[in-house]
């Protein structure tokens, strides 16, 4: 696969009819769901899943989406999302990049970017990560690379 950086988590996805809207294609809402479900199976896999989130009352929340939709994906595809952790302040902000790729050809259909903030919990306020998010989302930040979508 024709990654863009380096060591992606990546998670399959096929296109399904659901997926698809009124001009016959995947609805771009679809792709920002895409999104999240890799961001949160990543956070998942760093060990950072709902329960470690409601014990340690903070959890990571988007504040920004930058998306270039690229082309576009239809029904029965399948499709691959990658995301790279590429920026930590390991205080309170944190950004992802995600490229979307058709492996059966390699185009690139989206590539964004989203920007998160630690938000406690109980109360919705920002608050600064725990040692937990900054070790476990820590060790999948990668190096400086161009941020440019």
């Amino acid at each position: 696969m024709n990654w863009e950086l380096p060591g992606p988590f990546v998670i399959d996805i096929e296109v399904t009819a659901e997926d698809i809207d009124g001009l016959g294609h995947a609805n771009n809402a679809v792709y920002v769901s895409w999104l999240e479900r890799c961001a949160w199976r990543h956070s998942q896999f760093l060990g950072l899943d709902l329960v470690e989130y409601r014990r340690l009352d903070r959890a990571m929340a988007v504040v920004r989406h930058e998306i270039d939709y690229l082309a576009s994906a239809y029904e029965g595809q399948q499709l691959q999302m990658g995301t790279w952790i590429v920026e930590s302040d390991q205080r309170l902000k944190m950004d992802r990049r995600f490229q979307l790729v058709r492996p059966e050809d390699g185009l690139t259909l989206l590539r964004a970017k989203t920007t998160f903030v630690c938000i406690e919990l109980s109360s919705g306020r920002p608050k600064r990560m725990p040692a937990e998010f900054v070790e476990g989302y820590g060790k999948a930040l990668i190096p400086p690379y161009p941020l440019e979508l």
